[in-house]
């Protein structure tokens, strides 16, 4: 056999592998489901981290952010995950409850209108670690990291004038899912209703419900002011963020090179997008203010007392929605 011949068989078994592993090198493709609408800061901020992970990986993965709820509301994209039907979500605590109780943590009693200082102590904290590793256990999802900030949420009402918490007795008031949410509407004489986000504005506009909790960014970015929201009861009940989710089979199909990457980024300018989020809220409510939405602010003496009866019956909360009592004892230590 001629000996040129002879070594090129002999080299051709090896190769191939090389052949596998080149056709085998496409772009990794990061479908990122987000619920808001294009001009809200978790939207943007979703829209940016996306940009950068493809510049930081040359191109080796590839993102698609598909928002306003085009593939997945926040009460489905959980189940999305698991799935594998899409790679990566930011939901808000509210719609996690649903799956691990313990993230409902934030909702309880001893949140209610506390600043934003102490709300960081919780879900930066030990308390807020645990819930992850909760998150991470059961629905064998991975967290890429802190927590992206929505801001305190409000009372959002259409023709009644909110002038304190006992004004908010017999309205039908919409809230985006989670226990905390309802029971607080129900424990201050309103009735709970849950529509998901895509059909708030036309359900307001209907007269379906008289108002909702939200937050003055989500309001503004949805221009809900044409639909119907005049007033607000400004009680910074609550402090809500949500959680960066990535498949976990998509995870761990990932180069440890690429799970280091994504982590970085997020890391990266998780500060800058919670940053971006508080301006936000801050513009939101000039921006609302300008549209002609009433703003009350109750005294520290109201909130305070109403935090206090709420706290009375913190104990039968933690047992009925099912929270990790251990997380809910560090909470109360985290918030000091």
């Amino acid at each position: 056999m001629n000996t040129i011949r002879r070594r090129t068989l002999l080299a051709a078994p090896l190769a191939l592998p090389f052949i596998r592993n080149a056709a085998a090198a496409e772009p990794v493709k990061l479908r990122v489901s987000i619920e808001s609408l294009p001009t809200h800061t978790r939207t943007i901020s979703a829209t940016d981290f996306c940009k950068r992970v493809e510049e930081a990986s040359g191109g080796e993965i590839q993102t698609q952010l598909f928002h306003s709820g085009q593939l997945f509301n926040d009460q489905t994209v959980v189940t999305a995950l698991l799935q594998s039907q899409v790679e990566m979500s930011m939901p808000g605590t509210w719609g996690l409850a649903g799956f691990v109780p313990s993230v409902d943590v934030v909702q309880l009693p001893v949140m209610y209108s506390r600043p934003v200082e102490q709300a960081h102590k919780v879900m930066d904290g030990k308390s807020g670690q645990m819930i992850n590793d909760e998150l991470e256990a059961k629905l064998k999802l991975h967290i890429l990291g802190g927590w992206l900030d929505l801001g305190f949420e409000n009372w959002y009402g259409t023709s009644k004038k909110l002038a304190g918490l006992d004004d908010l007795k017999g309205m039908k008031i919409r809230n985006s899912g989670g226990s905390g949410k309802a029971w607080r509407t129900s424990f201050l004489g309103a009735v709970p209703n849950t529509t998901p986000w895509p059909s708030v504005p036309l359900a307001l506009s209907q007269g379906t419900f008289d108002g909702l909790i939200t937050t003055n960014e989500t309001v503004a970015s949805a221009s809900l002011w044409e639909s119907g929201i005049h007033n607000v009861l400004e009680d910074h009940q609550t402090f809500n963020a949500y959680v960066p989710l990535i498949a976990g089979a998509f995870w761990r199909g990932l180069t440890d090179t690429q799970r280091k990457l994504l982590t970085d980024v997020w890391a990266a300018h998780l500060a800058e997008y919670r940053s971006n989020m508080a301006k936000a809220q801050l513009s939101a409510r000039e921006k609302l203010a300008a549209h002609g939405v009433n703003f009350v602010v109750p005294t520290e003496a109201d909130t305070n007392a109403a935090r206090t009866r709420m706290l009375a019956v913190q104990e039968g909360l933690v047992k009925q929605w099912r929270i990790t009592p251990a997380i809910a004892e560090q909470a109360m230590k985290d918030v000091g």
